[in-house]
């Protein structure tokens, strides 16, 4: 008798790691890289925007959020990997471009049409968008979503 899955197994490992990914790649690698314009994207393009007047609970609430966010990121690339039999490094920055494209291009492109905001804030929010999808993406191709099943 066949087995429907609706929530694909992801190796819990890999939800870890890609969460640590994601924040190193937004804090680490991009912060220090492109600096204040990096951290003006941060702020327009996140929910952190409603916490930047409030005090260190505000802080931690919304840096837990974004955590939890990262996470259920994490699991959904792996299911979506898992789910397509993905398992090439071309077939994962594929993965990560459709990823990106459904889930930030459109809110790019209206940045830059309609809210006017300065094309290198645009960017610099576009480029970190890539890394945690794409990058993403890559990285947990490399390290390996599969759980493994002993029958």
């Amino acid at each position: 008798m066949a087995t429907l899955h609706y929530l694909p197994p992801v190796k819990p490992s890999a939800i870890a790691l890609g969460t640590v990914f994601t924040h190193v790649a937004s804090l680490a690698i991009l912060g220090p890289v492109f600096g204040e314009t990096y951290r003006q994207a941060q702020q327009a393009n996140s929910s952190e925007e409603a916490f930047k007047n409030k005090q260190t609970a505000a802080a931690a609430a919304a840096w837990g959020t974004s955590l939890a966010g990262a996470a259920l990121q994490s699991y959904g690339v792996g299911a979506l990997l898992n789910a397509t039999g993905t398992l090439s490094y071309k077939g994962a920055a594929y993965m990560g471009a459709l990823i990106f494209a459904a889930s930030s291009a459109p809110s790019f492109v209206a940045q830059i049409f309609t809210e006017k905001r300065p094309l290198d804030t645009v960017a610099v929010g576009a480029l970190a968008r890539v890394f945690e999808t794409v990058g993403l993406s890559l990285f947990m191709t490399y390290w390996g979503t599969r759980t493994s099943t002993f029958v």
